[in-house]
């Protein structure tokens, strides 16, 4: 197990995962994030380098210091080979499984292995699936607009609305959430419409890992197209900064999250808390 910390390494390896598109996307965009200041301070294990069969993104162990806080302690991985996959996940030190904690995978098995290894220490996982959805080329995607009140704007979120998104958001209700969601607000692109007085009315954020990420439209704002005219302008805007374009549809609820027809290869996402 290696930690790349060389920065000539990390370029070399988001343009080597940058090939691998799609099913690289969360591993991908982490990278980027690394490689562009990394505010949400994660850092990168391979087996073996220059040739490596597993990546596993982490956060740092001077962030990840409350075993409780499910949000900052994020895990993305993606494999050439299962085994290594498998390997790495149970070595000593890769993962802390005393904590709580997320796991994202594309891949199939990533959430076989992961069960496998909880189970084996006693560890009970909980699963969301999802499926995830991706555009090449999102610059080619129709502008969406809606019929705005004059009075209304656009703008992007101020960590000041961290209280609101934390109070809407599926799994937010908490100080932890509040927290990442600042986060979110702070270090990574986002947009919100605006009325009248200032307050946020439709919005959606962005996750270290490059994903759109939270959005919600209050109730009363409701079917007036907001909330893709908003998805639209967020991922055009993440697509000029050099990052994928994707998110997710909850495999129950089918809620999609950005307004685009699934690539072909897409899959079930594993949410592993």
């Amino acid at each position: 197990m290696l930690i790349l910390s060389c920065s000539s390494k990390l370029q070399l390896l988001e343009g080597t995962l940058r090939k691998r598109l799609p099913d690289t996307l969360l591993v991908y965009g982490t990278v980027m994030t690394i490689n562009r200041g990394n505010p949400a301070a994660q850092e990168v294990l391979v087996d073996s380098w220059p040739e490596f069969k597993v990546i596993l993104t982490r956060p740092r162990r001077e962030v990840a210091s409350d075993d409780s806080d499910l949000f900052t302690n994020t895990y993305t991985v993606y494999y050439r080979d299962l085994g290594a996959s498998r390997a790495l996940l149970a070595s000593a030190g890769a993962v802390n499984w005393g904590q709580s904690f997320r796991i994202f995978g594309l891949q199939d098995g990533v959430y076989e292995a992961c069960k496998d290894i909880a189970e084996a220490k006693g560890i009970k996982l909980e699963v969301l699936r999802y499926f995830n959805y991706f555009h090449p080329d999102p610059s080619s995607i129709p502008e969406i607009r809606s019929v705005l009140d004059p009075a209304m704007r656009l703008s992007s979120l101020d960590v000041s609305h961290a209280d609101l998104l934390n109070e809407t958001w599926s799994f937010g209700g908490n100080e932890k959430s509040r927290k990442y969601l600042a986060t979110l607000i702070r270090h990574f692109p986002s947009i919100c419409l605006l009325d009248s007085a200032g307050h946020p009315v439709s919005w959606i954020a962005s996750y270290p890992f490059g994903a759109l990420g939270p959005g919600y439209t209050l109730h009363q704002h409701r079917r007036h197209g907001y909330m893709g005219m908003l998805n639209n302008l967020l991922a055009k805007r993440l697509h000029a900064l050099g990052y994928p374009s994707y998110g997710y549809v909850d495999a129950i609820w089918g809620r999609e999250q950005f307004p685009c027809v699934p690539h072909p290869s897409s899959r079930p996402l594993h949410l592993l808390t």
